[in-house]
Formats: structure tokens, C-alpha cells, sequence
């Protein structure tokens, strides 16, 4: 059987093109406008087919392999609800919202996938903005699905909750179920990062390992236009503490055979990716603080593994 083909919009760090590919996708184009997210495409699939260009630019008429693909997948930038509206940055992620969307007419995709924050499933805030999708998704024949995923039920070590869109044409539609859990149980941050935070010779490793028994809060990559690295917000700072990890700031390197180490420690970059499933191989461009705001910002691929196959499934009925 063919591989199943896609195009991935937004595609930042690669998160979700890299599930996709690893349920039997095969991609036709990722589109990103920022140039180190196309970077680290490059750099790690030097054979894919990377676009850098905003989408509320892409005009699919210059692509014409983009046409007739059988997915359209979207990690879009987070929306936000009304009780941040006056954030300049909201006008335009609701707006690339749209843009993939209405993409659709387009490219004439037999599935969608968009993946963004929980709320945009049931939230109030958020009603206007899934009335104008089921408008136009019903205008092109599609049938479509609104649910929540939490990556931590996927086996990555972070509890992530995902709002998730799925269209389909009609005739594959009622062959689409969400995925399942893959794991019974979820993987605390200490299983997820021991063997790394080890691999300098620390002593300190297993018995930190041992205390760090819950899986991490939900990474946030934070604005490109303030700001520097750290693991989120105040609530997600305290989760932290409790095990030992201070959420302020990122480390170059993990602890060594002689350092002190009696208090906090800091997560490198390269682990916060293993936080995110990322294989330990996955290499991101940029310095320190672009190479976190990819990784927080990107969708888990064990996740987009899960949803590429329930897709599939649906497809090839």
C-alpha cells in the first residue's frame, strides 16, 4: 500500500510531521514562516520539502503538488481567549486559524488535523470561532470531530492537554474514532530523564530521579517577542520545585561527577525535548532560547503518531 500523503502548515520543529511520518505519512510540503524552525527541518530531514513563508501568504496555485494530498495537518500558534484579547499577537493566530481552514478549498484535502489549545473544543470564548469552521467544513462536505488528547496518555512524560480538530470527507468519516490511550501508566519526569541527567557522571542522579515522581507540567515555549527560556508560568514553576528542578532558567549542561548540587537543578534544552518526546537524535537550530521556544511550542510526536494512524485507519477503510 502507498504511503498516504500530507502537507503540514505551521510546521515549527517538526513535532507533528514526525508523528505523521512515523503512522505512514509521507510529506509533500511543510510550510513555516520563521527561518530556524526551517532549519531544523533541514536539518534533520534533509529530504523533505520545506517551505519558509507566513501562510496567510501560501498560495497553493504555485505548489501544485500541495493538491489532491489526503492531509492537511496544522500545529497552529496557541489562540487565545477573549481574557487576553488585547495581546497584539491574537488578531493573527486566530487568523492563521482561518487561513488553515479555508485552506482546505484549495488543496481539497481528504482529511484535516488541527491541533491548538483545549478550550478551542467547548470553550465559550471560542464559539464564534467554531461556527465559522463548521460552516465552511460542511460547505466542502467534510464531517468533522472536536476532542481533547493529553500527551502523558501517549507515554510522553508531560501532561499536555491538546484540543484536536479532525475532518473528514464524508465517505471516510464514519470510520474515524480518536485515538485510545497507548500506555496504562504515565511516565514521571525522573524515569524520563535519568539516564541523561547521569550521563556526565553526577552521583546525585538516581536519587534525584527516584524523588521526581510525577510527569512534567505542560511546557510553554513562551512569546518570540519577549522573554527568555524557562519551563512556564508561576503555577507550572511550583510543580517544579516540588521536584527539584528550578523552572526559571535552562542550564548549558547537565550536572557533572564534582559539582554541588544540594538544591535545585536545571534542565538543559536537550532534555526538555526528551520531555517532548522528541527522539534523542532530533537536532533543533537556533541558540539556547530559540531552540526551547521550538521545543515548548512544538505538538509531542507520540501524539501525532496516534492521531496520523486513527486518520489512516479512516482513509483506507
Amino acid at each position: 500500500m502507498s504511503k498516504l500523503r500530507f502537507v503540514d502548515v505551521c510546521a515549527g520543529a517538526g513535532g507533528l510531521a514526525l508523528g505523521l511520518q512515523a503512522a505512514g505519512f509521507a510529506p509533500t510540503l511543510l510550510l513555516d514562516k520563521k527561518q530556524v524552525a526551517c532549519e531544523t527541518l533541514r536539518l534533520n530531514r534533509p529530504a523533505w520539502n520545506v517551505l519558509e513563508m507566513d501562510l496567510l501568504d501560501f498560495d497553493p496555485a504555485e505548489h501544485q503538488h500541495t493538491y489532491d494530498v489526503d492531509l492537511l495537518s496544522a500545529g497552529l500558534p496557541r489562540v487565545k481567549s477573549s481574557a487576553t484579547v488585547a495581546r497584539a499577537e491574537t488578531e493573527e493566530e486566530l487568523r492563521l486559524l482561518e487561513a488553515a481552514v479555508l485552506l482546505a478549498h484549495s488543496i481539497q484535502p481528504r482529511a484535516l488535523l488541527i491541533e491548538n489549545v483545549p478550550g478551542l473544543v467547548d470553550s465559550p470564548n471560542f464559539e464564534d470561532v467554531r461556527e465559522f469552521i463548521r460552516k465552511e467544513l460542511e460547505h466542502l462536505g467534510y464531517r468533522f470531530r472536536w476532542f481533547v488528547l493529553n500527551a502523558a496518555d501517549f507515554g510522553v512524560p508531560q501532561d499536555r492537554k491538546q484540543g484536536v480538530l479532525v475532518a473528514l470527507k464524508e465517505e471516510y468519516f464514519a470510520a474515524f474514532s480518536p485515538p485510545v490511550p497507548t500506555v496504562t501508566h504515565h511516565v514521571p519526569v525522573g524515569q524520563a530523564l535519568r539516564r541523561s541527567m547521569a550521563a556526565r557522571g553526577w552521583p546525585g542522579a538516581d536519587a534525584w530521579a527516584a524523588q521526581a515522581v510525577s510527569v512534567a507540567p505542560t511546557l510553554v515555549g513562551g512569546s518570540d517577542n519577549r522573554g527568555g527560556a524557562d519551563l512556564g508560568p508561576t503555577g507550572s514553576k511550583k510543580a517544579w520545585e516540588r521536584m527539584r528542578v528550578n523552572g526559571g532558567a535552562l542550564a548549558d549542561d547537565v550536572p557533572g561527577p564534582h559539582d554541588d548540587v544540594s538544591g535545585m537543578i536545571k534542565l538543559t534544552g536537550e532534555q526538555t525535548a526528551l520531555l517532548q518526546a522528541f527522539p534523542q537524535e532530533w537536532q533543533f537550530a537556533g541558540k539556547k532560547t530559540a531552540r526551547y521556544r521550538q521545543i515548548g511550542h512544538a505538538s509531542p510526536p507520540p501524539v501525532g503518531t496516534a492521531l496520523g494512524r486513527a486518520v489512516a485507519t479512516a482513509l483506507n477503510s
